[in-house]
């Protein structure tokens, strides 16, 4: 089942097209990367998709409902982790996730075993009635999830959740968003940290310019500007090895020699790492290490983007 698709959507602010005939889907029980550099639309989209913008042309569906003919309904069941801080310093942690688990009709004893819930799986329990202003950054992080998740929602939209956050904080949402994906949310998730997409994302879509111009695994995302991958090898003796018989090994592109390490660029779709092992074998070499080096998410989007700063 697709939670979320989204057909051709446009939005233009006068003559500036932010959002260029945008289509693209969530499937249940994913975590849905939507990437982009600043100024490709990812911010648009999203508060298209909950209702704080108006497109000027296109089709969204949530739970296979029209958002334009059912905004209300659909919004029971959805919860937003927005990028700019979302809750009240001068309230505590309690206070902030009832009012906002209010907001979506819990009252009495489901408020209150909604808060309990949110407040341990944020792991804010021990400060449920400390006032958010004396929250470390990380801590207002989670709290501003707790408010997202209290109501259970079906869809979780996260927009840069851990961004300016220490590390401690940083892994306890990432092992977070991890769990709201075991526990059945459907997770569209935006952030600069290729390396978080790169661990949580099932699938991914960069976008520039309001358009997309990559989706796919980050598997296939790789595949799109790469089709090999570096294995570095660190030997004990460099003299009197057959360069051209390791080149003629089937998969290998090109080789690169700096002191007593070896790099091999070869063909992704080959699997001959036991020949280059026996190749070094048979010369009576030992290996003191061996490493793969590939093309990770964080190189593809910077070839697919630009490497230039953007305002």
């Amino acid at each position: 089942m697709k939670i979320l698709e989204v057909n051709n959507l446009t939005k233009r602010f006068g003559d500036k097209i932010a959002v260029d005939n945008l289509s693209f889907y969530v499937n249940e029980g994913e975590i849905f990367g939507l990437l982009g550099p600043n100024g490709a639309g990812k911010s648009t989209t999203i508060n298209i998709i909950i209702s704080l913008l108006k497109s000027s042309k296109g089709e969204i569906n949530i739970f296979g409902k029209s958002l334009h003919k059912n905004e209300l309904d659909i919004k029971k069941n959805i919860g937003v982790v927005p990028q700019s801080l979302a809750i009240y310093e001068n309230l505590t942690a309690e206070e902030n996730i009832r009012f906002f688990a209010g907001l979506y009709g819990l009252s009495g004893k489901n408020l209150k075993e909604a808060v309990d819930y949110a407040l341990d799986f944020t792991g804010l329990t021990e400060v449920r009635k400390t006032r958010a202003k004396k929250f470390s950054g990380g801590m207002m992080r989670r709290l501003n999830i707790a408010c997202a998740i209290a109501h259970k929602p079906k869809f979780i939209i996260m927009d840069e959740p851990t961004v300016g956050i220490d590390p401690q904080s940083r892994n306890h949402i990432l092992r977070s968003v991890k769990l709201l994906q075991q526990e059945g949310c459907t997770i569209l998730y935006t952030s600069h940290y290729m390396e978080e997409v790169e661990v949580l994302c099932n699938r991914i879509v960069i976008m520039d310019h309001g358009k997309i111009i990559a989706e796919g695994s980050k598997d296939e995302l790789i595949s799109l500007v790469s089709d090999s991958q570096n294995l570095e090898i660190q030997i004990d003796n460099m003299e009197n090895i057959d360069m051209e018989k390791l080149k003629s090994i089937t998969g290998v592109k090109s080789i690169s020699v700096k002191e007593d390490n070896i790099t091999i660029n070869s063909s992704r779709e080959i699997n001959n790492l036991d020949k280059i092992i026996g190749f070094f074998t048979s010369q009576g070499v030992k290996i003191k290490n061996i490493d793969y080096k590939n093309i990770n998410l964080e190189m593809v989007f910077l070839n697919l983007t630009g490497r230039n700063l953007r305002d």
